[in-house]
């Protein structure tokens, strides 16, 4: 897992898989006026979901991790906590392939994404996006999906 804000993402060049170029798309657009739903930038290796919701409490939320994609989440506006962990100490529902959803169950540590923060997810990641700081807002949020 890495947390940080854009402005550092040149640290970040050496890495493989798409991961530049995800950060790179997120500098050069103006992210405030991209419509909601997928947005393809490289086909299936790699797409942005611009999304917007209110956030909630932890008690609604899911933790999830991936098998097939890198999640890079960039919070445009607004405030979020986000659970983390690493997979191996949750324990496994059944993968959902045609999702590349790996639903799991347990406890982690919890950051806070705040606006032009990004937090990246590999699949050793599992993590509980969504959840509210101080009581329930509305955010915008992109997240990129890298393929591996």
């Amino acid at each position: 897992m890495i947390f940080d804000i854009l402005g550092n993402n040149a640290l970040y060049a050496g890495l493989g898989h798409n991961l530049p170029a995800g950060l790179e798309f997120l500098r050069e657009h103006d992210l405030t006026t991209l419509p909601l739903g997928r947005m393809e930038i490289d086909g299936n290796n790699l797409y942005a979901l611009v999304q917007e919701y209110k956030t909630k409490p932890a008690e609604q939320g899911v933790w999830e991790a991936h098998r097939q994609y890198i999640d890079i989440q960039y919070m445009v506006a607004g405030r979020e906590r986000m659970g983390f962990t690493n997979i191996r100490s949750m324990t496994s529902g059944e993968y959902v392939p045609e999702r590349d959803f790996q639903p799991m169950t347990g406890s982690g540590n919890t950051l806070e994404l705040f606006a032009n923060s990004f937090v990246i997810f590999f699949p050793e990641d599992g993590h509980m996006p969504g959840l509210l700081i101080d009581s329930p807002e509305m955010i915008r949020k992109v997240v990129l999906k890298v393929k591996l």
